[in-house]
């Protein structure tokens, strides 16, 4: 099987024979199309289905299957795809912060884009609350899109932090460090999230999809719709509706 651009971009809803220059907005686009049709997903990890990494493997699951994925899965095809179009792409690892009482362990995957003198980080993987386009990765800029508001601190031991405001303070979000990574680095933390105790992708489905002004998610058996970050709606799923949930509100359908 080989990488097909085009079609990766038929699956995020964007004609491929669209004219995609090299720049911000292009980025912009991308980033929101993708988190508004691929959901974040980890119904393989709940069934003991083994998670591939490779890019074949995940063209597969994403783009013929029509499924989602999580962070390892989904920014790893992405950065494909913007390695495929012309975008100077550099993957790093995280550490997922927010809720933290102390440093958790290397666990998430992000895309560093270059344009020109300028850097932002790119990340489809995030299945809660989180932006919908690129991050320009500047010291102290206030990023405001879509009703939510970021910036960047740097710290001697995390690197970078993302800082979210959140009911009026700031937090943190996530941070990295900028070792470049090759796709081999995360499969051990990826088999640590599928398989170890104490990971939280094993217990329960985590499936989520954004809106231009929200999100959808199952945890567990409880559906909510977001605006903002306010719950519109929320209810708690029979385990025999799952499955029409899965393939009503987040395209996915586990049969393929």
């Amino acid at each position: 099987m080989s990488f097909d651009k085009n079609k990766y971009l038929e699956r995020i809803g964007i004609d491929p024979c669209e004219e995609l220059p090299l720049t911000f907005e292009t980025l912009c686009a991308l980033q929101f199309a993708h988190v508004t049709t691929v959901p974040y997903e980890n119904a393989d990890i709940v069934n003991g289905i083994p998670l591939r990494l490779d890019v074949d493997g995940l063209f597969d699951k994403i783009v013929n299957r029509h499924r989602g994925g999580y962070c390892f899965e989904l920014n790893g095809l992405y950065a494909e795809l913007l390695r495929a179009l012309g975008f100077e792409v550099t993957d790093f690892m995280a550490r997922f912060l927010r809720g933290e009482t102390e440093i958790p362990i290397r666990r998430h995957r992000v895309l560093c884009v270059t344009l020109g003198d300028k850097r932002y980080l790119c990340d489809v993987g995030i299945g809660s609350a989180a932006p919908r386009y690129p991050l320009l990765i500047e010291e102290g800029v206030v990023q405001t899109q879509f009703g939510e508001t970021y910036k960047f601190e740097k710290d001697d031991f995390l690197g970078w932090v993302i800082m979210e405001q959140y009911e009026g303070e700031w937090r943190p979000f996530f941070s990295f460090t900028e070792e470049r990574q090759l796709d081999k680095d995360y499969i051990a933390t990826s088999f640590y999230c599928e398989k170890h105790p104490d990971s939280i992708f094993i217990g329960a489905w985590m499936l989520s999809i954004k809106t231009e002004n929200g999100r959808k998610t199952l945890d567990g058996n409880i559906f909510k719709e977001f605006v903002g970050t306010e719950i519109q709606t929320i209810r708690e799923i029979e385990n025999s509706e799952i499955p029409n949930v899965m393939k009503d509100v987040f395209g996915i359908d586990l049969t393929k």
